[in-house]
This record gives C-alpha cells, sequence and structure tokens, in this order.
C-alpha cells in the first residue's frame, strides 16, 4: 500500500473498533465526580474503572474530549488577573521577548540562561518556566516568570532542561535531559531532584502527552525515529515503538506555494530513502485511545493506538512536519509544518500549516507562509481565534488566523522556539507549551 495513503485507510478500518468499545474503555480514568455523567456500565466494570486511574489526578468530565476543560473560556481562577503576552524563548540570542497580542508588538525583553527552548507553564498555572538547557554544557538552568507581571525571576539550576511535563497528579515536574537520555522527576515547585528513569533506547528524547487516565506517558526519541512508552505508576520503561516510514516524501522547495488566507496544497513528492524517521511533538486524540505523532523526515503524522502501542496510519502534512496543537474545541488538530527536514533549515523555507479533522484524520486545510517561512512550536490563543507559532529559521513569529489562514508576524530575537501563549483555559498544564486540561 502507497505509504502517503495508508493512515486514512487505516483510520475508515479502525473506526468501527472505536465505537464497538465498551463503556470500560470510555471510563477509564474518570474520577468518582465524573462517573454520574458517563455512559452507564456495570458495577464491577465501573469499579475496575476506577481503579486505573492515577490516584490524585483531576477527573476527566468528558471522557469523549479530554480538551474539553481547555476549551474558549474555560480559565482558571489561578490565572486571573494575569497578563495577556505571547512569550518568545530565543535560543541564540539567549533571551525571551514578550508580545503583546493586541498590540503586535513587542514589548519587553530580558536575558535569561544558556539556549533557552521551551517556555512552559507550571502544572498550579501560577508560573512560566523557561527550559534553558545549555546544550552541550554543564550549566542548564530553569527562569521562572511572574505571569501576572511578566518578569522573570532568579534561576534555578537544573541538569540539561531541553523541555518539561508535569505528571497529572502534580506531584512531580518531569525535566527532560535530552543529552543524557534521562527524564528527571523533581519537585514542582523547588525542582528538587525525587528520582529518575533512564531511557537508553531513547536518544534525543523530546516530546510527550499522556494516557487520559495518567497510567502511563508516551516520549518521542528523534534521534532514533521512535517512541518510548513509561509507566507512571511503577516508574518505569513498558517499551519502546519503531516507527516506519512512507513510501513518499515532500520534495524540499525553497519557493512556497500559496497567498495569503488561500488554502495551500503540498508540492510534487520524491522516493523516501530515509530509513529513520525525525519523531517531533506528539498529542493525545480527544477520546485518548490514539497519539498523533509529527515527523519532520516523514513529512506527515504518524498514529499510534495507544494502549496496544503499535502504529496504525499515517497522514502526510506538509515538509518538516514538527509542531502539534488542539483547536478550542477539541475538533482539528494545527499542524506547523517547519518547511525543512534539516535541524538547521533555510530562511524562507516551504513552511505551512496543515489542518487534521480529528474524526476523520483527513487534512481538511493547509495555509502557507507568504514569502516563505519555518512554523515551529507555539500554541492556540484562548479564545481559538489565531494560531501562535515562532519561526524557527526565520526569527518571527507567525499570527495565523484559524478561520482563514491568514498570516501576520511581529519580529523577535535569534531562533525563536517554543513559545507559549498565555493565559490559557484549562485546570491544570502537563507542561511543554501549554498543554492543558
Amino acid at each position: 500500500m502507497d505509504g502517503r495513503t495508508e493512515g486514512l485507510g487505516a483510520a475508515r478500518r479502525a473506526t468501527p473498533a472505536w465505537a464497538a468499545m465498551g463503556a470500560l474503555a470510555l471510563l477509564a480514568g474518570l474520577g468518582a465526580s465524573s462517573l454520574a455523567q458517563a455512559p452507564a456500565a456495570s458495577a464491577p466494570a465501573a469499579a475496575r474503572a476506577l481503579t486505573v486511574a492515577l490516584p490524585g489526578m483531576p477527573a476527566v468530565p468528558d471522557a469523549a474530549n479530554l480538551y474539553s476543560e481547555a476549551a474558549a473560556g474555560r480559565f482558571s481562577d489561578a490565572v486571573r488577573g494575569d497578563l495577556e503576552r505571547i512569550y518568545v524563548p530565543n535560543l541564540r540570542s539567549s533571551d525571551v521577548y514578550v508580545i503583546d497580542p493586541q498590540a503586535l508588538k513587542v514589548v519587553d525583553r530580558f536575558k535569561v540562561g544558556i539556549g533557552p527552548q521551551h517556555i512552559v507553564p507550571a502544572w498550579d498555572l501560577r508560573t512560566l518556566w523557561v527550559t534553558n538547557n545549555a546544550e552541550g554544557r554543564s550549566d542548564g538552568s530553569l527562569t521562572p516568570i511572574d505571569p501576572t507581571t511578566g518578569k522573570p525571576g532568579k534561576a534555578v539550576m537544573v541538569d540539561d532542561p531541553y523541555n518539561m511535563y508535569f505528571t497529572p497528579d502534580g506531584k512531580s515536574a518531569i525535566v527532560v535531559a535530552e543529552a543524557r537520555k534521562r527524564l528527571d522527576f523533581r519537585d514542582p515547585k523547588t525542582m528538587a531532584m525525587q528520582y529518575a528513569i533512564d531511557v537508553p533506547g531513547c536518544p534525543g528524547v523530546n516530546h510527550a502527552d499522556f494516557a487520559i487516565d495518567g497510567r502511563y506517558v508516551i516520549f518521542t526519541c528523534e534521534f532514533t525515529g521512535s517512541l518510548v512508552k513509561i509507566d507512571l505508576v511503577e516508574h518505569k520503561v513498558l517499551g519502546y515503538l519503531k516507527l516506519s516510514m512512507p513510501s513518499t516524501r515532500f520534495k524540499e522547495e525553497k519557493a512556497p506555494r500559496g497567498a495569503p488566507g488561500k488554502a495551500w496544497e503540498p508540492g510534487p513528492t520524491e522516493v523516501c530513502s530515509i530509513e529513520r524517521g525525525m519523531p517531533q511533538d506528539i498529542r493525545s486524540s480527544p477520546d485518548g485511545r490514539r497519539f498523533y505523532i509529527a515527523d519532520m523526515n516523514a513529512d506527515g503524522v504518524h498514529i499510534v493506538d495507544g494502549a496496544s502501542f503499535t502504529k496504525v496510519g499515517f497522514i502526510p502534512t506538509g515538509v518538516g512536519a514538527h509542531g502539534l496543537y488542539p483547536s478550542r474545541d477539541g475538533r482539528q488538530l494545527y499542524v506547523a509544518n517547519r518547511g525543512s527536514h534539516k535541524i538547521h533549515g533555510p530562511k524562507n523555507g516551504d513552511g505551512s500549516v496543515s489542518v487534521i479533522d480529528f474524526a476523520s484524520e483527513k487534512v481538511v486545510a493547509r495555509w502557507g507562509v507568504p514569502g516563505g517561512g519555518s512554523p515551529d512550536m507555539g500554541n492556540v490563543s484562548a479564545d481559538g481565534k489565531f494560531l501562535w507559532l515562532a519561526a524557527r529559521y526565520d526569527d518571527v513569529v507567525y499570527r495565523f488566523d484559524t478561520a482563514s489562514g491568514e498570516v501576520r508576524q511581529v519580529k523577535v530575537g535569534a531562533e525563536p522556539h517554543g513559545l507559549t501563549v498565555w493565559p490559557q483555559p484549562g485546570r491544570y498544564s502537563l507542561g511543554h507549551t501549554g498543554n492543558l486540561r
């Protein structure tokens, strides 16, 4: 079967199986307060469902949409009074630019540690952490930002913090020590070490997302084209999954196609001679059963069944698929295609955004960057009207209109990476640039 269409066929074949799953699967991860809202189940089945959730994790009110509490307008009281800002870490200039999204201009900037990669909202939503991983050095750090003032605090020295997540129960920060092939579980406030899990089979351990019931997390392994699944109850590696490559991928062309606000179509393809992928961001389906993994070498999104930990499909999206962001209503997934297969790509490349419909697992829209560009990491505005993305190779930030695809730009520092939009709706943060639930 053609590698560029296998995912759509697999998705169609798998859909009846989703509907056939019983109430036990739907109830996994629900707290007692949510039980009455779920489909009917026998008493033994309901009891089993309640025992599989990670203790201490907030209940899942809607088992069909784990993003329901991050919908537009559903702000926590914890973010009341926080400044409306876009925080942009600039990797090469080791600083953070602060953008006023209403004025579309930079209103502040400040120095942080060496090599800031991502800006990560804390589990309790009260701190934004800048992960300064100081690649190749031993003086990595985390810089806290107070979201009520937009100002940085005193940095905490932490080894190799490329990225950071939080366990669903809020008991631990997970510092992704990429160069060490290790996940460091730390106190979420003081960052004191609690314990570590080595992932020797995961060079380039990178991005993550969590099971709907909080019992496991899946991380991407950038340099082996694979994934690793971690048991958060037993604190151990459950296994690795090598991601197969499609038969073809898109040609990397500098000149983009399309115009502002117009649907963009991908260009010509070539035989994919690369045997190993470069998986980046990962996000769960709304019902928690599937995970979508952006792959820069495959130019699309792998689909993996979470329970069986097997690949079940693939969706081609664009050159250098990289960042993944669900829409505020949980119906669509925005894919940032960085426009290059290289870690350090050219300026004005063939970057774009593809929009995937979760229900059909089909691309329903594509937005190009006029003049070329490199959409990377970011997030959706609180009202869902805009998608903010750093342009990794072009030293700007993009604001895509999610209704039309029209793009606005703001100049920032050198090599912007994992920006965050703040405040965001949601009860708690699982980390990265704002994976809220």
